[in-house]
């Protein structure tokens, strides 16, 4: 093999692989004793946070002037994310229940 196939073979191999994406990450915060655990979380756009409600009461996360999470009683429920940004949400059933999400370009 010549020195020019050989860069060659190792250029398309280095595309190859910048071309595969970040792998996206399921998060889970517990909810349980009226209390989101961890209450702050760092993720990537493109992550899921998944909320398992371990107490027998519903709840949700929910912000402000934007979307919210139904979490029933003993389930799950997730949430794609899909921009940079800070995430301050809220249980609109138990407003002393604060947690915080900061999402990162992948």
């Amino acid at each position: 093999m010549d020195a020019t196939c050989a860069l060659s073979a190792v250029m398309v191999v280095m595309l190859a692989t910048a071309a595969v994406p970040a792998r996206a990450e399921t998060i889970q915060v517990m909810v349980d004793k009226l209390v989101f655990v961890p209450a702050e979380v760092n993720a990537k756009v493109g992550d899921t946070i998944e909320w398992v409600n371990r107490d027998i009461l519903a709840h949700t996360a929910t912000v402000k002037s934007g979307p919210e999470v139904m979490i029933p009683a003993k389930k799950t429920a997730r949430l794609m994310l899909q921009k940079a940004e800070a995430i301050d949400y809220y249980c609109r059933f138990h407003p002393n229940m604060k947690g915080r999400i900061t999402v990162s370009a992948p």
